[in-house]
């Protein structure tokens, strides 16, 4: 390490919430003590023995042995309110996602700790800058976005601000290696590299859905090209709910005909897998995906209801529409300077998104298609399908050239 590095050896973590019990594991893990604050301290006690509990199955697992978890656990202590973590040498704040609320935060802790000391939101896509904004150390401020279950998700995505400094993100770097994680620098925009490129992917899952294809049968194409499940799978998954109450929250986007499936799902309390039905039914105590016919149904309904023609839809055309959307997104990501090479976003779908592993991600997959005819493939959609298809720049030009994004 050189001498300019900043070695994080104490840290702090605000939010005792799922993301938060997983990122203080990472940190004990990692070697590192933990202050734990929540402004609910029975939020912060459940979220302790969770904790603990997680060590002990470990344990029981044979994956570590008593002693170790004892000594994890003895790295996390739970914290009285934020002048108790004044001496720390980062925070990461991992409270809901509220632009507002984090720039409370920040300005409370921007005030209190010493001014060396790192401030890190788990946000998953809000604007780092704007965050950054409301403290005096915006050289000291960038993105840690862990993947959840964050102790087991291998992928963090390292958010640099238009001011992070160069010693802030090399910490962090280390800090993501002694994690054990694969980290990967973004640059800042909504959603970052891995959710700015879901976006149009899953977009053209739902329209799918209202032009006459049903969930199971979107899921199965994806999954037959070796995504680990797809969108619906995923959306069951992490809960349907999510979303549809971030819309609610932001009072905009809940009149898109695309969302009005998953708006009817949430609204008969189908949330996915926690609440036993969701795209998918799920028998009490399983995660097996189980068709539903009563799902089919709804898409049918909702599509009728909004004046769509069904028509039979292939999976030949879902992995056509669904790996395009990506591969167009990811190209712009690249020509924007979001990301710093192809590879770096092949890692982020390898190691966050499930994507297949010996595909090699979505860019090499493209390069492995040929630019060219992924280019003429991109201009039959816009033709067929309208503006948002227009190819990137960037795929027009490597294509010209003959080289594939892994040139560049």
């Amino acid at each position: 390490m050189s001498q300019t590095s900043f070695e994080i050896q104490q840290a702090a973590v605000i939010g005792a919430g799922t993301m938060g019990r997983g990122i203080v594991m990472c940190l004990a893990n990692a070697g590192v003590s933990v202050q734990w604050v929540d402004n609910n301290p029975q939020m912060l006690e459940q979220a302790l023995m969770a904790v603990a509990e997680t060590y002990a199955h470990n344990v029981r697992q044979g994956r570590i042995d008593q002693a170790e978890a004892d000594t994890r656990i003895a790295r996390v202590s739970a914290a009285a309110d934020y002048a108790t973590i004044r001496n720390v040498d980062l925070v990461i704040e991992a409270v809901y996602e509220n632009l507002e609320l984090k720039q409370k935060i920040f300005r409370e802790l921007d005030g209190l700790l010493k001014p060396e000391a790192l401030l890190a939101s788990n946000t998953s896509a809000l604007d780092i800058d704007a965050i950054a904004a409301a403290t005096r150390r915006p050289a000291q401020v960038l993105g840690l976005h862990f993947f959840s279950p964050a102790h087991i998700m291998k992928l963090l995505e390292i958010v640099r601000g238009a001011q992070t400094s160069p010693a802030a993100l090399e910490a962090a770097l280390a800090l993501g290696k002694r994690m054990g994680k694969v980290s990967v620098v973004s640059g800042n925009c909504h959603g970052f590299i891995g959710n700015r490129m879901l976006h149009p992917y899953v977009l053209e899952a739902r329209k799918m859905l209202l032009e006459g294809a049903y969930p199971q049968q979107v899921d199965s194409a994806l999954q037959g090209f070796g995504f680990a499940m797809g969108p619906f799978r995923m959306y069951d998954v992490v809960g349907i709910d999510l979303e549809w109450r971030a819309r609610e929250l932001a009072g905009k986007g809940q009149d898109a005909p695309e969302v009005q499936i998953d708006n009817r799902l949430c609204e008969m309390g189908r949330f996915g897998q926690k609440s036993g039905n969701g795209y998918y039914h799920y028998e009490p105590g399983s995660r097996q995906a189980e068709h539903d016919p009563e799902v089919d149904a709804l898409v049918l309904r909702v599509s009728e209801e909004l004046g769509f023609q069904r028509r039979d839809i292939g999976p030949e055309e879902i992995l056509e529409r669904c790996l395009l959307a990506l591969v167009n997104e990811g190209a712009k990501i690249l020509q924007e300077g979001i990301a710093g090479s192809a590879h770096d976003i092949d890692l982020v779908y390898l190691n966050g998104y499930g994507f297949p592993a010996k595909k090699g991600g979505p860019m090499a997959w493209a390069d492995h298609q040929g630019l060219a005819d992924i280019h003429q493939r991109l201009l039959a959609l816009e033709t067929r399908q309208g503006d948002q298809w227009k190819p990137a720049r960037l795929i027009g030009e490597l294509a010209a050239q003959g080289r594939g994004f892994a040139d560049r």
